[in-house]
């Protein structure tokens, strides 16, 4: 069989762009270094199905690797990917890949919507006016959004969507619509003028209601797309504590933190506080990291109260962890049967967006095999059983 020379510069540039050597690339891929060492010199040394595999790791077109030309990267990335990659570079290749997913995704959807002829706003906060104190900005931003006292995160979420705003939750499984549970990313938004996207790591709903506020935040304060890790949740500067500050009072306005009893509040152990304020979370759709993380921002307890109940929970889930792990090498991890699996595109991509698909798949715009794929690939059976749910509801 023939073999085949790739334009090594491209090749290079993928790793670089990982932040990989490329002479340590051989192992990940299973290629013999003297093979992928003459590959780097030009030379025709790999076979179809190693280029393949190349070009999926990569996550391109195996002919992207028979370019003469170099890369330019405002061909392959938009200007989304390439601002929140210049503020931090992402290393992490499954991060990629659900980035670049999510982006095709709002395409499909953009296409579906003008099918469907349903018209898309390209000024989708024209009648939003934002003036003065951030705490004055969330009291105006709640009432564009309609928000009530005891909203839920899917509440929010939809809110947030009826402004023109495309909405993603990471799936807790497997795939490529999980953001990796070691990853350390809680979030990001890309800034575009129609139908900008807010994305958000699957985890409890306190802290994802936090997420898609402060993410809204960086669109509708900095109108710019931002990628969040964990740490930009508890910053105390620049555009991630307005941010915070943001989705702090959004989700917290003055009055109902005023229903805390501090001084009963703060005579408690550290370990005793989520069990106080476990009817705030509920009803707020917060955690108890964001109430505490309020109060101090409103000088109501001090950082050090603040900062040991954040090393509380990071013992807490470093212990849950190692037992997870302890479990998982002795054979007893659960195994988690998906029986709602038909209701994992409406958890990922909102109601909103199934809507969309399923009314396009019944006026006959699209195929049933396509609003499968469209809906991270229900298998039939399963997508009439989203049908039916859906309606249901």
């Amino acid at each position: 069989m023939d073999k085949i020379a790739i334009n090594p510069n491209r090749l290079e540039w993928c790793c670089e762009t990982l932040g990989m050597d490329v002479n340590a690339f051989h192992q990940e891929i299973s290629i013999a270094k003297k093979t992928l060492e003459q590959a780097m010199q030009a030379k025709a040394v790999l076979s179809i199905k190693q280029l393949e595999n190349i070009a999926k790791y990569f996550n391109r077109h195996l002919l992207f690797f028979l370019e003469p030309s170099d890369v330019v990267e405002e061909r392959i990335y938009s200007l989304q990917f390439r601002t929140i990659n210049n503020q931090q570079p992402i290393q992490s290749q499954k991060l990629r890949k659900f980035i670049s997913t999510v982006e095709t995704h709002r395409k499909v959807y953009l296409s579906l919507l003008e099918d469907l002829n349903i018209p898309i706003s390209q000024a989708w906060q024209d009648d939003l006016r934002l003036s003065g104190s951030l705490r004055k900005t969330a009291d105006v931003v709640r009432h564009w959004l309609g928000l009530e006292i005891d909203d839920k995160f899917d509440d929010l979420r939809d809110a947030v969507e009826k402004k023109g705003i495309m909405v993603i939750v990471s799936n807790g499984y497997n795939g490529r619509w999980q953001i990796d549970k070691k990853d350390l990313t809680r979030g990001f938004c890309l800034n575009y003028d129609t139908l900008p996207i807010i994305a958000i790591k699957k985890q409890s709903k306190g802290a994802q209601a936090f997420t898609l506020m402060h993410e809204l935040a960086h669109l509708l304060l900095h109108k710019t797309s931002m990628l969040d890790n964990e740490s930009a949740f508890h910053s105390y500067q620049g555009k991630e504590k307005e941010a915070n500050i943001f989705a702090s009072n959004i989700l917290m306005p003055d009055a109902l933190l005023s229903e805390i009893d501090l001084d009963e509040l703060q005579n408690l152990n550290i370990q005793a506080h989520d069990n106080y304020l476990a009817k705030f979370k509920k009803q707020w759709c917060v955690s108890g990291d964001a109430i505490l993380y309020r109060l101090f921002l409103e000088n109501k307890i001090t950082q050090e109260h603040y900062q040991a109940y954040k090393n509380f929970k990071e013992e807490e889930k470093k212990r849950r962890e190692q037992e997870e792990q302890r479990q998982k090498e002795l054979g007893n991890a659960p195994i988690i049967p998906r029986t709602y699996r038909h209701r994992e595109p409406i958890n990922m991509f909102g109601k909103t967006y199934v809507a969309t698909v399923l009314d396009a798949q019944q006026n006959n715009h699209i195929t049933l095999a396509k609003a499968s794929t469209y809906l991270d690939n229900l298998k039939i059976h399963t997508l009439h059983k989203l049908e039916a749910d859906f309606v249901s509801s």
